[in-house]
């Protein structure tokens, strides 16, 4: 029976995603994966796979100078692996093979990609269809934009980075370089919003599209896609409003944020990548710190259930939203999309915050000692909170943006960043259910009593 436990649907995800990144480790640290006269160390190997199996894009060093074309490919790989989720491509494997998916596996897989009831051969499929055509289609807008530096293997690998939201680029300044080329901006936004959507909802976008043809069959979007459509919607547009007023009524930063439309087209892409992708295209520590500040909320909340993306979620942000104007309405209910709430939706919700939260609390506290060399009393200096704070709710929601802090990091540091990243890929609900299962139930209740609360 314990074994039993142990090996469950809820804990097979946590026992793949580690086998995938001790494996990508492993391979990162192959001579041939490095440059000639470049070195990877063992902590920076394992610290670059997790964050490419998290579809994260941290990186203490530079990946398009240190890895070789065969490293490149390896990491290519690996983000693509987390990006679609290795319980999918485990499924994807047994149905190549002809065989039945086991009711283990299926359980998982329709748990992490929110169907219910559906045919998961055609589902995987439809997944690893729409998957190739976006990252293909992509590739190619890419290559067309700059065929000089874009060659065909850097194009798709920009294009599946940005699909699988990871956010790793081939350059040392990221996407710097094409701050004020609209066709690369268009094509990178368009491929991360895709990929922080989820399947769900393209599905359903090509059903209907394709009058039930190709995708999900149905003529309408359903309550779930409507909700992340709108929120998404909201969120990008809000973020880049926000980004652009602050920065617009911040003298002197008009050579390092820009000015006018390029202002506008910076605070935008920020506004889309901050949720779900690591990308930038100025130098983060050229941002002001309420710029940050809201891009730190936009991190924390992240993309969509079923996903690339990280963070808490925005079905779960909308339903904590409607929780507190329900408060302040004096409502019993909670009612989006003309639906009342289930009251476990809301008690996930809370906790998923809460444990967000907390461990952000905790992690920040840690690397403050850890990067201030108060653990080894090195008297290495307080580093700013809000350089702590930016790199643990980056981490924590896979995103990927950095204020040049990773590369600073200690090992310890990193450690405590790879966990950051580990946790928000699988899910902190994810994991505490899978503790959970590990665990005996208790058959009783203890008696009640109130307590004054607030």
């Amino acid at each position: 029976m314990r074994q039993h436990r142990i090996f469950s649907p809820l804990t097979w995800p946590v026992y793949s995603f580690l086998a995938v990144i001790l494996l990508g480790a492993c391979a990162l640290q192959l001579p041939a994966s490095h440059m000639p006269g470049q070195t990877l160390r063992w902590v920076d190997a394992f610290f670059i796979s997790t964050s490419a199996v998290c579809v994260t894009g941290l990186s203490p060093v530079d990946v398009g100078s240190v890895l070789s074309p065969l490293g490149q490919g390896i990491l290519l790989l690996l983000i693509q692996t987390g990006g679609l989720g290795v319980m999918t491509y485990t499924s994807l494997i047994f149905l190549l093979w002809r065989r039945a998916v086991p009711f283990t596996s299926r359980e998982a897989v329709t748990q992490a990609l929110l169907g219910d009831t559906f045919d998961l051969r055609r589902f995987l499929r439809e997944v690893a269809a729409i998957t190739a055509g976006i990252e293909i289609t992509a590739a190619v807008l890419l290559h067309c934009c700059d065929p000089a530096y874009f060659t065909p293997f850097r194009a798709l690998f920009h294009a599946v980075s940005a699909f699988c939201n990871a956010g790793f680029a081939l350059r040392p300044d990221n996407l710097v370089f094409y701050r004020d080329h609209a066709g690369v901006n268009a094509v990178i936004c368009l491929a991360v919003i895709l990929g922080g959507l989820g399947f769900t909802v393209l599905r359903e976008t090509l059903g209907i599209l394709s009058r039930g043809r190709v995708g999900a069959e149905t003529a309408c979007y359903s309550r779930f896609s409507r909700l992340v459509l709108k929120t998404s919607a909201a969120l990008i547009v809000a973020g880049a409003a926000l980004l652009f007023l602050i920065e617009w009524r911040r003298p002197g930063n008009e050579l390092s944020v820009g000015d006018g439309t390029l202002l506008g087209m910076v605070s935008l892409f920020h506004s889309v990548v901050a949720r779900t992708a690591g990308f930038n295209t100025i130098d983060m520590t050229a941002y002001s710190e309420a710029s940050l500040l809201i891009l730190c909320v936009l991190m924390f909340i992240g993309g969509s259930s079923g996903s690339c993306a990280g963070g808490i979620k925005v079905v779960t942000f909308r339903v904590l939203a409607g929780y507190v104007a329900a408060q302040c309405r004096n409502e019993r209910q909670i009612v989006l999309e003309g639906r009342g709430v289930p009251a476990e939706n809301l008690t996930r919700a809370l906790t998923i915050f809460f444990l967000y939260t907390l461990l952000i609390m905790v992690s920040t506290l840690l690397l403050s000692l850890s990067e201030g060399g108060i653990l080894d009393r090195s008297g290495g200096g307080d580093v700013p909170l809000l350089r702590l704070l930016f790199e643990v709710v980056s981490a924590l929601g896979t995103v990927g943006l950095s204020l040049n802090f990773t590369g600073e990091l200690t090992d310890m540091g990193k450690g405590i960043v790879i966990v950051n990243m580990f946790a928000g890929r699988v899910g902190l609900l994810a994991l505490l259910m899978a503790v959970r299962s590990l665990q005996r139930s208790r058959l009783y209740d203890y008696a009640e009593a109130q307590l004054p609360i607030g």
